[in-house]
Formats: structure tokens, C-alpha cells, sequence
């Protein structure tokens, strides 16, 4: 079971619902391991835009009406 222990983000959860790596992410969205980590780990991350809008096309692979406002205000 996806992440059992850890601290997580509403990214974290929405990712391990639908069983979704943080491997998956850094591959499809092109960001690095620890910017995956941190998305996923704390809910006071906030990505810069670009970012943002790279972990948005990706998770928009599972679901197409995902949108920034699911998991961070900017």
C-alpha cells in the first residue's frame, strides 16, 4: 500500500489513491526526485508555476479534469 507512514500532501494522497509513484511523476513531468518528494510530502510546498503546470500535464495522463486549484492556491 502506497504511503504507509509517510507524511503527505493533497498531491501525496491524490497520487495514492490512484496508485501513482513519485518515480512516475519525476519520469513523466521531467522534475527531479526531490522536488517530487517535497510535492508529495507537505501540503506547504508550493511548486513555482512552471513546475506546477509540468506535475499538472503529467497527472492529466489519469485524469483529464485535474486542475492547480486540487492541490495548491497560488
Amino acid at each position: 500500500m502506497f504511503g504507509l507512514g509517510k507524511n503527505r500532501s493533497k498531491l501525496g494522497r491524490w497520487m495514492d489513491k490512484r496508485g501513482i509513484t513519485q518515480q512516475w511523476l519525476c519520469k513523466k513531468a521531467g522534475i527531479n526526485k526531490d522536488t517530487a518528494t517535497r510535492a508529495a510530502s507537505s501540503d506547504a510546498y508550493s511548486p513555482n508555476l512552471k513546475t506546477a503546470n509540468k506535475i499538472i500535464r503529467a497527472l492529466r495522463e489519469i485524469d483529464p479534469n485535474v486542475k492547480h486549484e486540487d492541490f495548491w492556491s497560488f
